[in-house]
């Protein structure tokens, strides 16, 4: 009888100890982890996929860097926006500009947000900016991708994400050419 008790109490301990580890269980995609042990942030920013006339390339947009930018956009983006609008401008080795329901870089959505500058988030080749007026805080639906040198542009514009596939394809876009689909993968 003691024998089978501590068989029973050995089976039982080691189960506990197999059931207690270091390792949080996985989260699902695009949910918030926070690890306290080292305070990193583990969750994953949105793509956005932009099929246009040229082909298709993708962006992480920096919803959590740049929470009142990002969430403009992707407000934009999920409404369909962007769809079938065409890319106004295009400044060789600068940017490549486009989300005007007018076409000619004069309109925007409804809603105009504040300049969000992030220390850190600069104008790096293949960077996601948001297009403005000489008012900081006029910002509404038309973005850029830097295709060139735009770092002087750091600290005066917002850049809410960064192209992380196909920037080939963002490379030849040139005024006229249509963003056929937007959408969050």
């Amino acid at each position: 009888m003691i024998a089978t008790i501590r068989i029973i109490t050995l089976l039982l301990v080691g189960l506990l100890l197999l059931g207690c580890t270091n390792n949080p269980p996985a989260a699902p995609p695009n949910i918030s982890v926070n690890n306290s042990s080292t305070g990193v942030n583990m969750s994953k920013n949105p793509t956005v996929v932009f099929e246009t006339t040229k082909g298709t390339f993708k962006a992480e947009i920096f919803e959590k860097e740049a929470p009142i930018t990002a969430k403009n956009f992707l407000g934009l983006v999920r409404s369909g926006f962007y769809n079938n609008l065409t890319f106004h401008r295009y400044e060789p080795d600068f940017v490549i500009q486009g989300g005007d329901p007018r076409g000619d870089g004069s309109g925007g959505s409804d809603k105009t947000i504040p300049l969000e500058i992030v220390p850190g988030l600069s104008h790096d080749v293949g960077a996601l900016g948001m297009a403005r007026t000489n008012e900081p805080d006029s910002a509404t639906s038309q973005f850029y991708i830097v295709v060139g040198n735009a770092k002087f542009l750091d600290g005066q514009y917002a850049v809410f994400g960064k192209v992380t596939s196909g920037m080939d394809i963002a490379n030849q876009l040139r005024k006229g050419d249509r963003m056929n689909k937007v959408y969050v993968e």
